[in-house]
């Protein structure tokens, strides 16, 4: 049966549902607040990513957060703040950093990110797509033996979820990086993995549905939401009232906000993380993440871009220069030869990720209300997954049965 859908949202989440959907035949509106072409969906890694199984809630990350708390530059920043929500996400987050909660994460982690690749490659195929989609895999370059035995320790994990990945000496990565210098003892190579260019593959997507007759919304804020025994009768922004059969909440790191007006306890916080983009031929050819800077490589389309950081400190686009200069710095050890300009530190740009507490995304309705769906809290990996939370999205409001469990994923559930 054909409904009338409004997708709250216009980031690769909000996108790829509004694809799905329209695929199955209902007539679909996105609502964004932004002129849709910057923040998270844009300025991400570009990577899809099953290598990336253990969740941000992991043993001991707290602690480390804790200790990096005192420094602006380092790779996970949680600025305290006397906030109820941000005090709540903080202790379910503490609570969820356990063996029990890493050992549940693995298969789902692993799965949707398998899916969501496999759906990748079908999107480019059927609609004729021409961004850049490569399986050259992902490195974790490592500059000291404690971190190359902790990547070796998460590759060994990764292999007994049957994950291809292979260990490589400094000689085996220079064979496989002859045109750059590289600094580093060893790396784990993960096979599995793809990378992309996000702001192509966003055009492309925007350019399919709106020749498809999916209608755009950019620029309008969702200010109030009518909700009726349940049900959302209409949604108003600052500029007009829509009504629509179903509702998809897909709002990034804005969706806690919206999920309040609902009477549902959506916990988020936003992850600001920071790309620089170096356009220029720096002799890069595979991705990879310097390990122990947390910084992301990637060769994409014209450039190189480096990215990284998780800076938990509210709703903002502020940009903290310190961060900045670590991401080029850690460039430059990794990559000896790769000096990062002041022009292209200049052009740096942000986006805001939104984390959940145990590192799951929320998929799926609330019981508070029955024609909503959510789809927020990826994290990092709403780049990977974003085709697969948009087919999940449409198989919920087109009453088919899901390609995934989706009980993990549940805005419901209990930290």
């Amino acid at each position: 049966m054909t409904k009338e859908v409004v997708v709250i949202g216009g980031g690769i989440i909000g996108l790829c549902s509004a694809y799905y959907l329209h695929k199955e035949g209902h007539q679909v509106t996105v609502i964004d607040q932004s002129s849709m072409d910057g923040g998270a969906s844009y300025v991400n890694a570009g990577y899809l990513t099953p290598s990336h199984i253990i969740p941000l809630a992991a043993p001991g990350m707290m602690k480390q957060g804790i200790k990096w708390m005192f420094n602006s530059s380092s790779p996970l920043y949680i600025k305290p703040r006397l906030d109820p929500h941000f005090i709540q996400w903080s202790w379910a987050f503490n609570k969820s950093c356990t063996p029990k909660n890493v050992e549940k994460c693995i298969p789902a982690i692993r799965d949707i990110n398998l899916f969501s690749r496999d759906l990748f490659t079908e999107l480019k195929q059927q609609e004729d797509f021409k961004f850049q989609l490569e399986r050259k895999g992902l490195l974790m370059l490592c500059q000291t033996d404690k971190m190359l035995e902790e990547e070796a320790e998460v590759g060994h994990i990764a292999v007994k979820a049957g994950l291809p990945v292979r260990e490589l000496s400094k000689e085996e990565l220079h064979k496989l990086e002859p045109n750059v210098k590289i600094n580093a003892k060893g790396a784990v190579l993960y096979e599995c993995d793809a990378h992309t260019t996000p702001n192509v593959f966003m055009e492309e997507m925007k350019t399919y549905l709106a020749n498809a007759g999916v209608v755009f919304h950019k620029n309008e804020k969702i200010e109030d939401i009518a909700v009726t025994n349940g049900k959302i009768t209409s949604v108003s922004s600052n500029k007009t009232t829509y009504k629509a059969d179903e509702f998809v909440l897909a709002a990034g790191s804005w969706s806690k906000l919206l999920s309040k007006k609902l009477g549902i306890k959506l916990l988020l916080e936003g992850g600001k993380g920071y790309r620089i983009n170096a356009k220029r031929d720096l002799g890069i050819t595979t991705p990879a993440i310097l390990a122990e800077a947390k910084v992301a490589v990637t060769p994409m389309q014209g450039f190189t871009r480096f990215a990284g950081t998780m800076e938990v400190a509210g709703i903002n686009h502020d940009i903290n220069p310190a961060r900045v200069d670590a991401i080029a710095n850690a460039a430059n050890r990794y990559y000896p030869e790769v000096n990062i300009t002041e022009e292209e530190k200049s052009n740096v740009a942000c986006g805001l990720r939104p984390v959940s507490p145990d590192g799951m995304a929320y998929i799926g309705k609330s019981s508070k209300c029955n024609n909503l769906t959510i789809a927020s809290g990826h994290a990092m990996m709403g780049w990977s997954i974003g085709p697969a939370t948009g087919k999940l999205v449409s198989e919920i409001i087109s009453d088919k049965k899901t390609s995934l469990d989706l009980n993990i994923y549940n805005p419901d559930r209990k930290f």
